[in-house]
């Protein structure tokens, strides 16, 4: 879903006014009927006050593709040359990328670690600024099942 549909749906849940959600984020109204009509978009770190103040999770307001991605890094299946991983024993592993995981190990220890090597790639295919690359992978790795804190299994 767009981030400014989400944005108004999770606001009218919350039973807030755009006033009172622009108060708690410390903008004005018309930023946030902006962000509503997709005018601009919030920033990511916005994005993360914007969630905390609505009491949702941050990735229900990111506009992310509805399609297959690397549980570990969360790329897109879809971006060109971008292979899935392998179990110990060869088979193809669906829910990782070569990158993450091949051979049956995951090649990064801490989300720290996938943010570092990854942001780049993310700046250079988005036209984000590293900074803004690090805030999105850092509010999108928690909710990918290989950072979840209770799936550390490959085959989930």
């Amino acid at each position: 879903m767009a981030t400014k549909d989400a944005l108004a749906r999770a606001r009218k849940e919350a039973s807030m006014t755009q006033e009172e959600l622009a108060r708690k984020v410390y903008v004005t109204r018309q930023a946030v009927s902006r962000w509503e009509t997709g005018e601009t978009t919030p920033s990511i770190d916005m994005t993360k006050l914007l969630a905390s103040a609505l009491g949702v999770p941050v990735i229900r307001l990111l506009d992310l593709p509805a399609e297959p991605a690397c549980q570990c890094c969360g790329t897109p299946f879809s971006v060109p040359h971008m292979e899935r991983g392998a179990d110990a024993d060869g088979t193809e592993n669906p829910a990782y990328c070569k990158w993450c995981y091949d051979r049956g190990a995951f090649a990064y220890e801490t989300m720290d670690d996938v943010i570092e090597a990854s942001a780049p790639y993310l700046v250079e295919a988005t036209g984000m600024s590293l900074d803004e690359a690090v805030s999105f992978m850092g509010a999108l790795l928690p909710t990918l099942d290989h950072w979840k804190a209770d799936s550390r299994d490959p085959r989930e």
